[in-house]
């Protein structure tokens, strides 16, 4: 077990940062820190995407001196992917702030439960 863990430290980085950003994400009740909570476990999948897509002793996948055999090169579509993720995920981030700047601006608190509870309060 600890073989496996000193080779795949990067693994095992990300799960623990998904465990703290999942944690996060449901057990605050204050809506900033369940955003930092999305954003530490959006990272958390980043990174194990990147842990498993790089190739020990390989380049990018740019052709080089001609040489064309595949075996050489990195994998491009996990970084594609990885990429478009991040844009995903910083544009939900913003979005997610705006809408807790404007809740906050309504119910002046940051806690769920209480804008929750006022939200049933208002009238129709």
């Amino acid at each position: 077990m600890g073989i496996y863990l000193s080779s795949n430290y990067y693994e095992a980085v990300s799960i623990l940062l998904f465990c703290i950003g999942f944690t996060t994400l449901l057990l605050n009740r204050n809506l900033v820190k369940k955003i930092i909570g999305l954003s530490i476990t959006d990272t958390s999948v980043f990174l194990f995407l990147a842990a498993k897509g790089y190739v020990t002793g390989r380049a990018a996948p740019i052709i080089t001196d001609g040489v064309l055999d595949v075996s050489l090169y990195i994998n491009p579509i996990p970084t594609g992917l990885i990429l478009t993720g991040i844009v995903i995920s910083v544009s939900v981030t913003a979005f997610s702030f705006a809408l807790v700047v404007s809740l906050f601006k309504r119910y002046e608190t940051l806690n769920l439960d209480e804008i929750i509870a006022l939200a049933k309060q208002e009238p129709e």
